[in-house]
């Protein structure tokens, strides 16, 4: 008994030294001194974060269809590339996204890409950072959202926190067999 006593308080104090000695190095913010560099437009956020975007198809100004994506959880800004390349060919494809006036905007989350991280992020802080952009950008009063993988949990946070804003009736999505 006393065996398995002093065995636990060893491994109880290997432990927390293990954990006091090796501790994540500090964020490295985009754009500050010793982060990495900034490749990508960015907004600044109201509480003062910044959050980096990518657009794609047609002038906004031009566009029919403005849609914001929210990308999955290993993924960034740059995943609208593969919804504006899927098939038809490309010529084709340019033609259509042009004739139906289809603008996308893709932004990194807090804490992917280029986006500063926030440590207080909930579903309903990342609906209103997908507000504040869509503000920012001038997207109007209304917006589609499409969210792939674990940004449907966005899209959902969009739908119950800013539904006034949102094109989209309902939310899809699809279920991968085994």
């Amino acid at each position: 008994m006393s065996m398995t006593i002093a065995l636990a308080l060893v491994i109880g104090l290997v432990s927390w030294g293990y954990k006091a000695i090796l501790r994540p190095p500090p964020p490295r913010i985009c754009g500050s001194p010793g982060g990495p560099p900034i490749t990508g437009p960015r907004i600044k956020l109201r509480d003062g974060r910044h959050l980096a975007y990518k657009e794609y198809g047609v002038p906004r100004e031009e566009a029919n269809y403005k849609i914001v994506y929210v990308h999955g959880f290993s993924s960034c800004r740059l995943d609208v590339v593969v919804a504006s390349t899927l098939s038809p060919p490309r010529k084709m494809r340019l033609g259509f996204q042009c004739e139906l006036g289809v603008y996308i905007v893709g932004f990194d989350k807090p804490g992917y890409g280029e986006s500063d991280p926030d440590p207080k992020r909930t579903v309903k802080s990342l609906a209103l950072d997908v507000e504040d952009l869509a503000d920012q950008l001038g997207l109007g009063s209304k917006f589609y959202i499409i969210g792939n993988s674990m940004g449907g949990q966005a899209v959902w946070g969009c739908l119950k926190y800013i539904p006034h804003r949102s094109e989209n009736k309902r939310m899809t999505f699809a279920l991968q067999p085994c």
